[in-house]
């Protein structure tokens, strides 16, 4: 399947991280550890870190961004991030590590109705959008 590239970055190849709720990377995710730490959050605890991180929406924050520069320079960002609609602020970050010499991963759009076929399986992104389980 196709999805809209919205920001370039790495090829991956990892298991798909599929959130069953929003997320604000501002105090939901620890940039320190890439855990989730939002306590109410359903998956609390769990690492974003080298995961395709398909999230059904994201709380927003101005924050968003840094938070996601912080985990790429970090080294612990996710391998792939599939939106179901563009975050501009959470983007943001990625454009700036890249504008910074980081490597970054890719952001891609498609409808979050297509994210339960990928929960447990491993995704491969290509540099096209493509996106294959296996």
């Amino acid at each position: 399947m196709m999805a809209e590239v919205l920001v370039s970055g790495q090829p991956a190849k990892a298991p798909a991280l599929v959130l069953t709720a929003p997320i604000s990377f501002w105090g939901g995710v620890d940039p320190r550890t890439g855990l989730i730490a939002d306590v109410r959050h359903p998956q609390h605890g769990v690492s974003i870190s080298g995961k395709v991180l398909c999230l059904p929406g994201t709380i927003g924050s101005s924050s968003a961004s840094a938070v996601l520069l912080e985990l790429v320079s970090a080294g612990l960002a996710p391998a792939a991030i599939v939106l179901h609609g563009p975050d501009a602020i959470l983007l943001l970050g990625l454009i700036v590590a890249q504008e910074m010499g980081h490597t970054t991963p890719m952001a891609l759009r498609l409808d979050r109705a297509e994210f339960a076929g990928f929960a447990g399986k491993n995704l491969t992104i290509g540099s096209d959008g493509s996106i294959t389980r296996g």
